[in-house]
């Protein structure tokens, strides 16, 4: 024990020579713990250098590719500059580490299938930064998702939206988006619906001919949205159906400008009439049409569509009425992602959140992995193939070096259990942590 007064712990005088080397052991020790404290404290925000290093997670860095162990991925100015066991990629002096032994690390996620049109995203250039990040944490960053495609809202509403997170001024996902939903004429809910469920205050177009949909659809994309939605089929009694030749008219307009057409079917005739039509992603599967057989699967094979299940949305839709029956229909929709991946059809992941208000993607998980889609596959639905169905795969989608640096650190390995895909501990994108759990492990396994 060093002592001010020269002398030791039991009370003998100490010489110079010893004092100093005393006193050169006790403040190396303390530099040596202090070192080892910043590294165990993670720090995922970047240094001025503008460089972070994750190190020691297992890292998937594609579906088709094997994981590294203990690895380190390397950020710089928010792109992925090196991915490399930890004992073969140097990390430059000055980086920030944030330790990741133990964790896996997927590339940011997608999700195909959002919605911002809960009244709490009303008037969104109003709401404060602080709130409007909580927001977006709670339905989307939370669960890993740093891009989104909403398939439903308010277009300017939505645009400001993105436009406050490109800014920087609030963290979140990428956003694409196609601003309102073309129905057939009718077909629009009510307002006073859309009141009860808590929806914001909404305005369709409504079309009755192929004119109107090409107009409508002319509309909305010279008004910048990234893709168009149809309503092939409405929910209401008697339905209201969009034509073949309607939604091949709005269709036109979206792919001449290399847009995306989204189709809401709800029934074997509004998917017939969407694939036909020229749609390119089929939002939901369609349980009550029974099994997809070869009317139905052979024309979206031939089309080329993808398909996103949301799954876990049928038993949130029929919570109220009785469990034999919403099992049936949740088993049915199971069936019919078997069935699409059988046959090697492309898969989406999307939840529907933002209609849904249960956030939770654990559930949708496991319901793929019951209709047999395998770890990789679930992957591919969350990463590299909405990065390319949506032509962003030259820069996201993978955790290599020069694609930006979206990735999500979770504290499971999802190929061990596919729910661990929920179990978030960091979402980073472009290099910027914009989530970060407030507990150290998941509540999502048992």
């Amino acid at each position: 024990m060093l002592q001010t007064n020269g002398r030791n712990a039991y009370g003998m005088p100490l010489n110079n020579t010893h004092t100093r080397w005393m006193t050169w052991i006790v403040v190396s020790a303390l530099c040596i713990l202090c070192v080892r404290a910043s590294e165990l404290v993670p720090s995922p925000r970047p240094t001025t250098l503008g460089v972070t290093a994750f190190v020691g997670a297992r890292v998937y860095p594609s579906p088709t590719e094997p994981p590294i162990d203990d690895a380190t991925v390397l950020v710089k100015d928010g792109r992925i500059v090196g991915v490399a066991p930890r004992v073969n990629l140097k990390i430059p002096k000055g980086a920030s580490i944030v330790r990741c032994d133990g964790l896996a690390i997927v590339s940011g996620l997608w999700n195909s299938h959002v919605h911002f049109v809960q009244r709490k995203w009303a008037d969104v250039s109003t709401i404060p930064a602080p709130e409007l990040t909580g927001q977006l944490q709670d339905m989307l960053t939370h669960y890993g998702f740093t891009s989104v495609f909403d398939v439903g809202s308010k277009w300017e509403n939505t645009r400001q939206l993105r436009e406050r997170i490109e800014s920087g001024e609030v963290a979140g996902p990428r956003i694409h988006t196609t601003g309102e939903i073309i129905y057939a004429k009718g077909g629009a809910p009510e307002q006073r619906i859309l009141d009860v469920v808590g929806t914001m205050k909404l305005e369709f177009p409504e079309v009755s001919n192929a004119a109107e949909a090409s107009a409508a659809a002319k509309k909305l994309l010279d008004e910048g949205v990234d893709g168009i939605k149809v309503y092939a089929t409405s929910i209401g009694r008697p339905p209201a159906v969009l034509s073949e030749a309607e939604i091949a008219a709005a269709a036109h307009e979206a792919h001449i400008r290399g847009k995306l057409v989204f189709a809401h079917p709800h029934t074997r005739e509004g998917l017939l009439n969407a694939v036909h039509g020229g749609a390119d992603v089929i939002v939901h599967t369609i349980p009550n049409a029974g099994v997809l057989d070869d009317s139905m699967l052979v024309p979206m094979k031939q089309a080329g569509v993808s398909v996103i299940p949301t799954l876990k949305l049928w038993s949130y839709e029929l919570r109220n009425d009785r469990t034999t029956q919403r099992e049936q229909f949740v088993a049915s929709g199971v069936a019919q992602l078997r069935t699409w991946v059988a046959s090697g059809g492309v898969v989406l992941f999307g939840t529907d959140v933002g209609y849904m208000d249960d956030y939770d993607t654990s559930e949708e998980f496991a319901l793929m992995s019951e209709a047999g889609m395998s770890f990789p596959q679930i992957l591919a639905s969350l990463t590299t193939a909405p990065a390319e169905r949506f032509g962003e795969s030259g820069r996201l989608g993978r955790i290599a070096p020069g694609f930006m640096a979206d990735m999500v650190v979770l504290d499971e390995d999802p190929s061990k259990d596919v729910r661990a895909f929920a179990a978030v501990r960091y979402t980073v994108r472009d290099g910027r942590l914009i989530y970060e759990a407030k507990t150290l492990r998941s509540r999502h396994l048992p």
